[in-house]
């Protein structure tokens, strides 16, 4: 669902409320969601989105596919049919997010007009600003395929003496394609020659002061996760390069210039300007929410490998920029999810990927509750069958027997029910065993208020269910004291305590 009911048109900054805009990771167009993908980036964010929005927060939630960069062109030379394979793939994830009922605003994509438009005015404004510099690179050229490599589609022997492997590629750490020992083209195996192609770098260094004020006064604020601070930190100290702006793809978006219209933008560039192009296309008055500091607060989603271009790359385009952009106050950033020890690998068919998890029978509120239980906050974790099986038993089916009981024994006729009507029961705020259930959720409500609101989704949830367990062990009574079931009946239902409509709350978050 793209407005999730909440509005009949775009939403906007409202003065005097708080304004919250939450973004997850653009996933790459070019295959299938994997679990990680879905819990690190888009049902985290969804989690908070419908956090804020049941706190009365004005929140709304941008997302989309990547639909540029090497990943998807090499996809694309595989099979012939680019922006086909962009519309598969893209239909592709819209289907497994809307199964997993992700409350998106928007969802769109990178591939638009608008994209190219709002991409294009910041990099003429970090040209105009002297922020650009022009360089070279050393690339390959496939004089047979007559194109620039991208460095997947470069193989080779491994330089290193101490390993030697003879089908490195490019791309894998520490490896510069024009570094491999015999390099060959993936697509026609024959030998590149390296080229010296001009280039345009954002000269970061001298971006540094301005960064590192913005750096310190956002991340010492408690309001990054610890996984987001420490790679940035590193970038830091290791000492800002130039970044490169520009590609020699063919897929991507046009450097808008005459010496560089057979480039693109190298895809860390304008892949982060989607969430700005997105919200253009969700809201003609996007600036709104952009270029609105004083009144908006980002909150960014994503897993750790893209710390580095949410903290570093992209504030520095928007800082070189010269606009008062809305930058990102709160990251939340997740390790690896790994399937039962192992790492997802959709060509090796090993893990459950977004399209797979319908076919399970398995309904979509024990997926989102178990992905949330095992969210890799502060470290790895993994996937596992039996203890998917084990939480839903010990946990999921104890809290729905208490549901289906409650309201089961107030749709009873009378008189072994109470005819679908919530009984009266005067006095019930007196009720001994209410009032000290009203002091222990309220303490848990609390508890999990403050967690929620540091994005702490996974001790959130955990403090939810302890809530739930309160009222599991406080129905148990009714059995025991008959002349206070009515007190206990309605309670249960949420019709006693205020904190019980946060109860229904966090149902309403984790379970849709």
């Amino acid at each position: 669902m793209e407005d999730d009911g909440m509005s009949d048109g775009p939403k906007l900054p409202i003065p005097g409320k708080r304004n919250i805009l939450i973004t997850s990771a653009l996933p790459y167009v070019n295959s299938v969601p994997q679990l990680g993908n879905i819990i690190g980036c888009v049902l985290s964010a969804d989690v908070y989105a419908r956090y804020c929005r049941l706190r009365g927060y004005n929140a709304i939630y941008i997302c989309g596919t990547n639909d540029y960069g090497t990943a998807t062109e090499t996809k694309a030379t595989e099979t012939k049919a680019l922006v086909e394979i962009c519309d598969k793939y893209h239909a592709i994830h819209k289907e497994v997010y809307d199964w997993f009922d992700i409350s998106f605003d928007k969802f769109g994509r990178t591939s638009t007009p608008q994209h190219t438009q709002v991409s294009q005015a910041i990099f003429n404004n970090l040209w105009e600003n002297q922020w650009l510099i022009e360089d070279t690179i050393q690339q390959l050229y496939c004089d047979t395929c007559k194109d620039f490599l991208a460095d997947r589609l470069v193989e080779g022997s491994c330089p290193f003496q101490r390993c030697n492997y003879g089908s490195a590629r490019g791309d894998q750490e520490l490896l510069n394609p024009t570094e491999l020992k015999v390099p060959m083209c993936k697509i026609c195996r024959t030998t590149p020659r390296i080229c010296d192609p001009d280039h345009r770098f954002i000269e970061l260094p001298l971006l540094d002061d301005k960064l590192v004020k913005y750096i310190m006064g956002t991340s010492v604020t408690e309001s990054w996760s610890k996984n987001a601070i420490q790679p940035t930190m590193t970038w830091l100290k290791e000492g800002l390069i130039n970044g490169c702006v520009t590609r020699d793809l063919t897929w991507g978006l046009p450097g808008r210039h005459v010496k560089y219209k057979d480039k693109v933008f190298y895809v860390w560039f304008d892949a982060p300007i989607g969430y700005v192009s997105i919200t253009s296309c969700y809201t003609s008055e996007w600036e709104k929410w952009w270029k609105n500091p004083e009144n908006v607060e980002l909150y960014q989603f994503m897993g750790k490998d893209d710390v580095p271009f949410h903290t570093v790359m992209f504030p520095s385009a928007q800082l070189g920029s010269g606009e008062n952009w809305t930058v990102v106050k709160t990251i939340s950033a997740t390790e690896y999810l790994k399937y039962e020890g192992g790492k997802f690998s959709q060509s090796e068919c090993f893990g459950v990927f977004g399209n797979d998890v319908k076919d399970t029978n398995i309904p979509v509120e024990v997926w989102r509750y178990y992905l949330l239980t095992i969210r890799p906050e502060v470290s790895d974790a993994s996937f596992e069958w039996k203890d998917l099986q084990a939480k839903l038993n010990n946990k999921l089916l104890s809290l729905g027997n208490f549901v289906s009981r409650v309201l089961g024994f107030i749709a009873k006729p009378e008189p072994t029910g109470y005819g679908s009507v919530i009984p009266d029961a005067p006095g019930a705020e007196s009720h001994l065993r209410t009032k000290i259930l009203g002091q222990k959720v309220g303490g848990l409500v609390a508890e999990y208020v403050k967690a929620m609101e540091k994005v702490k989704l996974k001790h959130g949830l955990a403090t939810a269910m302890l809530i739930s367990g309160q009222g599991i062990r406080y129905w148990r009574i009714y059995k025991e004291d008959k002349t206070s079931c009515a007190v206990v009946v309605r309670t249960a239902a949420g019709f006693s305590t205020p904190s019980c409509t946060i109860v229904r709350a966090f149902h309403a978050i984790i379970f849709s």
